[in-house]
């Protein structure tokens, strides 16, 4: 388990949760499965911490910002890139995650494509010497 980084914010995570998000949002901060937290919480429920888990889940639904959607973006990119690296990780298998990274250079390869035959076009030119005057 990897630690998280200073300037990381904790949030609630609703759309990759079961209830209101906490166990998703802290699985995210921490970098671990979003199972393995809730596991724990169930763990710690059912071993006779029980109320104290239950006024935590709580306190922390109430507490805790629900994820900005730039944060979802970002952690959505992140997620299609990951390959495994330990047993338990969540990942795309590695075709998937070529196919995923040859759609993007593609697309990436049209737009650049785009901007080089407007930057070569005489409307470029024109603007260009416009904007000199």
């Amino acid at each position: 388990m990897e630690a998280a980084p200073m300037n990381k914010t904790l949030y609630r995570d609703p759309q990759n949760g079961k209830i209101s998000g906490v166990c998703a949002g802290i699985a995210e901060y921490f970098g671990i499965e979003v199972w393995l937290v809730r596991i724990l919480a169930v763990s710690s429920f059912l071993l006779g911490f029980g109320f104290l888990t239950l006024i935590a889940y709580i306190a922390a639904s109430l507490i805790l910002d629900k994820m900005p959607e730039d944060r979802k973006v970002q952690q959505s990119a992140h997620r299609e890139h990951t390959l495994k690296q330990k047993p338990w990780q969540a990942g795309l298998s590695s075709e998937q995650i070529l196919s995923n990274v040859e759609h993007k250079l593609d697309d990436m390869e049209g737009e650049l494509r785009n901007m080089e035959a407007y930057v070569t076009s005489s409307a470029f030119r024109v603007s260009r010497e416009f904007n000199k005057l």
